[in-house]
């Protein structure tokens, strides 16, 4: 039976193949094709609902190759062309771009929860304490009460207001450097803003997490060394990031060996801060001082048993990572794309001049309570961080759960990142968004503070920055004390005009510019009052 049945089958085929026509043969099995990749394609359907539109990807490596050096500038202008969300491929591991004012507010609005996870990277999961700190921490009751304690305990608008007398030391002291830099050079003498600019911001933070600064000295490494190469290494390139099957890769290429060399430094120099620390406050006999840093006022709480959950040492020191990145870098690189356009804008530099030497007048010192008067510098700040917000993609999310976006369907565990540097530039809110005008602020009602979506550079909904009033006191004084004492000129040997400034970037955790900028100050000398 079973010959039978095979010679059967066999005669069929040849009359299939000899017997009809071969054009109807052909006909029939692109036919046969076309009915298969149609199932497949329903299935496919079924499998994955309606995803957001993605450029054209590479095997294996996705979309890796679209990101350019530059990846905020890169994927605005692939969201010119795919749309406001884009769902890329980085190598294996689905990403979301949202590049758009609406989208982020439906997210906020609508899915803030389900967008409040957070992707373990290599670099954090290694420097950050097994993602014990605030800004890496996975979204959950932990995550929330330790995220209480910095928004109600350390970063509060009283507390920010407490340290007033820290960013008035440093910021004199950054002054009296500048005039003795006027004093021992000729007037075609330059300062590096840049690198005096970060100096000052790491040392208003250090003092204010841990009660002093933390200078190189002896061939050890500062606070601010270390700050550096966290940096460095969080937005190092990581095979673990985008192809988890060859975390392995790590290891080889040395990154590994890399990040656990610099965490056993770190550590090692927290353990020795925070011992010395402690020894300072029992040398004080018990008295309270007044002046408090971060790490008195949780060591405080603690025994006042009045934290809603226990932190260890390791939880202390992921949060002093996280302050110090969040309140150091930001700031500086806000401070100098100012400094900078202000350099590049003579018209904006002498009206912000104008106006802080008109509120301060004669006096000796300009006050923290003259700031708050000086409306056209507040324009200035607005629109620095709308031109160059210093987290131009922000720390990546992930969701928790599948969501519908926009009408798309997004997966469960997508990465996702906020484009605030493409929103911050879209015609559709931002009359000539490439230029530098503060004056669109002085009528406008818009803020930074996370509910006006065309303008989040601190981010927005629960993973937005806590500490924007810590930062923006910063930045507003110590811009307000460089236009008060001192005029500022381009170095006569540059030979170049103010449009000749260099506003090149350089990609990181923040986006800082490739090339510092150097000056020339003169010495305002003021008629002051007796």
């Amino acid at each position: 039976m079973e010959e039978r049945t095979s010679m059967l089958l066999q005669a069929v085929l040849k009359y299939l193949v000899f017997g009809l026509n071969p054009t109807f043969f052909v006909s029939l099995f692109c036919f046969m094709i076309a009915i298969l990749l149609l199932i497949k394609l329903q299935t496919n359907r079924r499998n994955n609902p309606n995803l957001p539109p993605s450029p054209p990807k590479f095997p294996f490596i996705g979309n890796l190759h679209q990101l350019g050096t530059l990846p905020h500038r890169s994927l605005t202008a692939l969201s010119h062309k795919y749309g406001p969300i884009m769902l890329l491929r980085l190598g294996q591991t689905p990403t979301l771009v949202v590049s758009s004012a609406n989208m982020a507010r439906e997210i906020t609005k609508s899915h803030d929860v389900i967008f409040s996870g957070r992707p373990q990277t290599t670099a954090a999961k290694i420097l950050l304490y097994g993602c014990t700190d605030i800004g890496f921490l996975p979204y959950g009751e932990e995550w929330r009460l330790k995220r209480k304690i910095c928004v109600l305990e350390l970063l509060s608008l009283k507390r920010v207001r407490s340290f007033q007398y820290i960013r008035e030391e440093e910021v004199a002291d950054l002054v009296n450097k500048i005039r003795q830099a006027c004093a021992e050079h000729d007037d075609r003498a330059s300062v590096n803003m840049s690198q005096m600019i970060l100096a000052t911001s790491n040392n208003i933070v250090s003092r204010c997490l841990l009660g002093q600064k933390f200078d190189a000295a002896d061939g050890k490494s500062s606070f601010g060394d270390f700050a550096r190469k966290v940096m460095v290494l969080m937005q190092a390139f990581s095979f673990g990031n985008f192809f988890p099957s060859l975390r392995w890769m790590d290891v080889v290429t040395g990154l590994i060996p890399k990040l656990n060399s610099t965490f056993r430094e770190l550590d090692a120099f927290f353990d020795e801060v925070l011992a010395q620390h402690k020894a300072a406050k029992r040398n004080e006999g018990g008295h309270e001082s007044e002046k408090r840093d971060f790490v008195d006022i949780l060591h405080k709480l603690q025994q006042d048993d009045l934290l809603d959950i226990e932190l260890n040492q390791s939880d202390l020191k992921a949060m002093i990572i996280d302050l110090f990145v969040g309140g150091s870098d930001t700031t500086s690189t806000a401070l100098e794309w100012g400094f900078a356009e202000l350099m590049k804008n003579p018209r904006a530099l002498k009206k912000a001049q104008e106006e802080v030497r008109r509120v301060v007048g004669n006096r000796s010192k300009v006050e923290e309570s003259d700031v708050k008067q000086m409306k056209y510098l507040e324009c200035v700040v607005k629109e620095t961080l709308r031109l160059h917000p210093p987290v131009a993609l922000s720390v990546p999310r992930e969701t928790t759960s599948g969501v519908t976006l926009g009408g798309y369907y997004i997966p469960p565990k997508t990465t996702v990142f906020v484009n605030a540097w493409g929103i911050q530039r879209d015609p559709e809110f931002w009359e000539s968004p490439e230029e530098f005008v503060p004056e669109r602020f002085e009528n406008s009602q818009v803020d930074f503070k996370g509910q006006d979506f065309e303008f989040i550079p601190f981010g927005t909904g629960r993973r937005g920055c806590p500490g924007i009033s810590f930062g923006i006191a910063s930045l507003d004084y110590v811009l307000a004390n460089l236009l008060y004492w001192f005029d500022w000129k381009l170095p006569k040997t540059s030979n170049r005009s103010a449009q000749d400034v260099d506003m090149s970037e350089t990609f990181g955790l923040t986006v800082v510019k490739k090339l510092p900028i150097c000056v020339q100050p003169i010495l305002y000398v003021p008629d002051i009052a007796s």
